[in-house]
């Protein structure tokens, strides 16, 4: 195991360096050597961002969407400050490579997610903030982050989620393993998840690396395991969370109320413990435990006692 344990005091502010998945296969670098715009409209920012040569792309303001923006290969995305704003719309990401999506707020994107990246390879989702509300149905807004389809090679971090009920899956459906087994190489670390009611990430068939996150308030389930994923999952902070942690398969209702009143039923997944979690008051539901007992990348532990501030203090926008 590549890990190194972080045993300097918590930092007050995040650095935007590319850690866990998103390094391998070649490296993530998005429209490093390309031109750079700045936009402040949308019909711009659409524009922009599917240009299919590598480009940097700054939002200057607050924009709203009808519906998502397309994103090309090989294309970064930067909000400015706090005022990359993205409202009603978010993200595609299908079929692309060499993606970085980094410091922009989306938020109420009705009937579909904030972002959705299927079958696109090397991307990087870092310090954003994604949020929507919980006054209507559990799918009235879909997931925040999606990650479906034989994606592969990907770092979700230093992002805040918040207020959402489905947050972020990885892996469309428990039927298809034909395309999705041997895929979602995936790191999640650093993420701030505050009042959200599943999927802090649910994953099937996936090998998810999930580390110094915190989780606060989660209300129905946090991690959850199934359909033969494997996890690792390490230093990692929750209070007042109901169930952190599963490998069952039991879908609850909450996470997918089209499956009927009573749930649905998965294979199991497979979770590993690494550095010590502190799972505060929640049940956790280990029910086997795999072989996914390391990764290839090098990365640094933030200390347990540390994993709570340094991670409010970081993650979301205004901090890169």
């Amino acid at each position: 195991m590549n890990w190194l344990l972080f045993l300097a005091a918590s930092f007050s502010a995040a650095t935007a360096q590319i850690i866990g998945y998103a390094t391998e296969n070649g490296g993530t670098t998005g429209g490093e050597g390309g031109t750079t715009t700045t936009v402040s409209a949308a019909a711009a920012f659409q524009t922009a961002v599917k240009t299919e040569k590598p480009i940097v792309v700054y939002l200057a303001a607050p924009i709203t969407l009808s519906s998502q923006a397309t994103v090309a290969s090989d294309t970064t995305i930067i909000g400015v400050g706090t005022d990359g704003v993205i409202n009603g719309g978010g993200l595609k990401i299908s079929e692309k490579s060499n993606i970085i999506v980094q410091n922009l707020v989306i938020n109420k994107v009705k009937g579909n997610d904030g972002i959705t990246i299927q079958k696109s390879t090397n991307i990087w989702i870092d310090h954003n903030e994604f949020y929507s509300d919980l006054d209507h149905g559990v799918d009235y807004y879909d997931g925040q982050v999606d990650i479906t389809h034989a994606c592969d090679w990907i770092t979700v971090s230093w992002n805040y989620f918040h207020d959402h009920y489905k947050s972020s899956l990885v892996g469309a459906d428990p039927d298809n393993s034909g395309e999705d087994s041997g895929k979602f190489h995936i790191t999640y670390h650093h993420n701030y998840w505050r009042n959200v009611h599943t999927r802090t990430p649910a994953m099937r068939y996936a090998h998810g690396h999930l580390f110094n996150n915190y989780y606060q308030d989660l209300v129905s389930q946090g991690i959850h395991s199934r359909s033969k994923a494997q996890v690792l999952v390490e230093g990692n902070v929750f209070s007042n969370s109901t169930e952190p942690l599963t490998t069952y398969g039991f879908v609850i209702p909450d996470d997918s109320p089209n499956s009927g009143p009573d749930g649905d039923f998965e294979d199991d997944g497979f979770a590993n413990l690494g550095a010590v979690n502190d799972f505060g008051t929640g049940k956790t539901n280990i029910t086997q435990t795999g072989d996914f007992t390391s990764v290839d990348y090098d990365y640094q532990l933030t200390t347990l006692a540390d994993v709570k501030s340094t991670v409010v203090a970081g993650a979301g926008v205004g901090k890169v």
